[in-house]
């Protein structure tokens, strides 16, 4: 079924069926390899260009997933090296519901395209997508499937690369919570959903009701801070020189006890991916702000 540690789609598929997936669900993954997207692709050579992307909690198969705004950004965005951050399908919602729209189809079929086209791609599940921790090693459609990875930065930095829930305590000790977070975290992505399904209608811009809300509750903030202490001090511990994470939706770069820790944030609430550029320099792009520029820009050359 594996041979030379490539995995095929129909033996993806098969394994993926065993995990819990239904077999009509099955098909629709391995289907999406051999269609064209119902978005088109923009041309290449009107992207950006950076020597290394990470990007991290997609959520497909969840309503919650910015897929059009992460379309555009594959679309405008492109890498030598692309790094998949952990929950980029959320296995926990598609067990329970079958949700697969045609943009998340072609969020994967981007993917792949640009590992077809030569970006090194390194997809490193999370939690969301533990189901497939199990292809750890293996490649699937030229998508390299790790644990985790070592990262050397244009600098001569090495930096650790996980998604991070491993630093969770709730995750780890108590899943049956962070099952009922998982509830009360979609309740609140639908809000937001519609909150912003009213701000376009009124021509305003895409802006995180939820990211604002979890910003300002104190609990959450204390979290978010003893989290990144964690996650540096284990990579400080590892001999590296920083770490790039994922998992708790709130994008970072911050020099910790003199590691340097990298969030890139997630595709649900902010919109959010971190870049290389060619001499090492580390930035996290706000997309929803790229966007608006971008809009502001059109604008005022059709005024001119």
């Amino acid at each position: 079924m594996i041979a030379g540690h490539l995995m095929t789609v129909e033996s993806f598929a098969k394994i993926a069926e065993n995990s819990g997936f239904g077999p009509g669900d099955v098909t629709s993954f391995a289907d999406f390899v051999h269609s064209s997207p119902s978005i088109p692709e923009k041309p290449v050579t009107s992207r950006r260009r950076y020597r290394t992307v990470w990007i991290s909690d997609v959520h497909l198969g969840t309503r919650g997933c910015n897929a059009d705004m992460l379309i555009d950004f594959l679309d405008h965005v492109d890498s030598d090296k692309m790094y998949l951050v952990g929950d980029i399908i959320d296995g926990w919602r598609l067990k329970k519901k079958f949700y697969w729209p045609a943009a998340h189809n072609d969020i994967v079929w981007r993917i792949l395209k640009r590992a077809k086209r030569g970006t090194d791609v390194v997809y490193i599940p999370g939690n969301h997508d533990e189901v497939f921790r199990q292809f750890t090693g293996l490649d699937f459609g030229g998508v390299k499937i790790r644990r985790q990875a070592i990262h050397e930065t244009a600098d001569g930095r090495r930096l650790l690369v996980l998604h991070g829930d491993e630093f969770d305590a709730i995750t780890l000790a108590h899943r049956w919570l962070a099952h009922v977070g998982d509830y009360a975290y979609t309740a609140l992505m639908t809000l937001n959903r519609w909150f912003n399904v009213i701000r376009r209608r009124l021509n305003l811009p895409y802006w995180s009701l939820s990211k604002h809300a979890k910003a300002k509750v104190k609990n959450a903030v204390e979290f978010i801070s003893h989290y990144e202490d964690v996650v540096a001090q284990a990579a400080g511990a590892r001999g590296v020189d920083g770490v790039v994470c994922g998992h708790i939706h709130t994008a970072e770069i911050r020099k910790i006890n003199g590691i340097d820790y990298y969030n890139d944030g997630d595709w649900v609430e902010g919109c959010t991916a971190l870049v290389e550029h060619y001499d090492g320099y580390m930035e996290v792009l706000h997309w929803a702000d790229e966007i608006a520029v971008r809009n502001l820009a059109d604008i005022s050359a059709l005024a001119a």
